[in-house]
């Protein structure tokens, strides 16, 4: 059974690394730990020796020129100290059969380094975009998502629905056209989708689709399935005192449940 060391990745703005170390400990991990992207430059920390690499949620750069867009330029532009380029330690992690989760602004800077949805096996070039939420506000609330069956997302193996909070400006996903959406829905890099609360129906509309994700997508695997990234926050649910309607009695599945798909999988290679 291999053991799972997770790394999360923190530095110019995100604000989530605690949270998410202390709930992928909490959901199996046998270590987590918390780097800075700057330490990884200096070669104070590297990504080699983990399998289980997290890119929290936060505000990464002010989101100034678009959500992560200024973080995505940096880890394709940054090198080491000894001279070589820093997205190479992604690219080894990833070849070695590392796991990934990108929650939030870990999930906009994803989508902009090329990891996801990586359509056709093609990584690393930029396939969709995220923009403002429809209503044109930052959403903090909480939702209902659900796991799609057929994905080959190994976070979300066992899952069906979730409830989790969501705090973001910018989680809309864009295309480049409607071709481009009906290729990841047909190869099933649709992991999760929002849903009503009452008809159980995939949510298209406000304030269910909390940002007018065409599909009501909310979180996206690779043809891997080792890559997930999602807008709501996973690691937000941690506790069942987290969940707003617990003292009625009513506390469903934690978000651990999809940080604990990733633990799952490592511990049984």
């Amino acid at each position: 059974m291999a053991r799972v060391k997770a790394l999360a990745i923190t530095g110019y703005g995100t604000n989530c690394e605690q949270e998410s170390a202390y709930a992928v400990k909490k959901a199996g991990a046998d270590e987590a730990d918390i780097a800075y992207f700057s330490d990884l430059v200096t070669g104070k920390k590297s990504l080699e020796g983990y399998n289980y690499l997290i890119f929290p949620g936060g505000f990464l750069d002010g989101d100034d020129l678009g959500a992560a867009q200024a973080a995505a330029l940096r880890w394709k532009h940054a090198h080491t100290n000894d001279n070589r380029p820093l997205v190479t330690q992604i690219k080894n992690f990833f070849d070695e059969g590392g796991v990934i989760l990108g929650i939030c602004n870990g999930f906009q800077l994803l989508v902009k380094l090329g990891l996801l949805p990586a359509v056709g096996g093609d990584y690393f070039t930029r396939q969709v975009s995220l923009s403002y939420n429809d209503s044109a506000r930052f959403e903090d609330r909480w939702v209902k998502v659900k796991a799609n069956p057929e994905s080959p997302c190994v976070f979300t193996r066992g899952i069906d629905m979730l409830h989790l909070p969501v705090r973001h400006g910018e989680g809309k996903i864009i295309p480049k056209d409607e071709a481009f959406l009906s290729q990841m829905e047909k190869e099933n890099l649709i992991a999760l989708q929002y849903i009503d609360e009452e008809s159980g129906n995939i949510a298209l509309d406000y304030p269910a689709n909390p940002n007018g994700s065409p599909l009501g997508i909310a979180g996206l695997t690779d043809p891997s399935g080792r890559i997930l990234g999602l807008m709501p926050h996973p690691e937000a649910f941690n506790h069942p005192t987290n969940y707003p309607k617990w003292t009625r009695g009513e506390v469903p599945t934690l978000g651990l449940a999809l940080l604990e798909g990733g633990v799952k999988y490592l511990k049984n290679l």
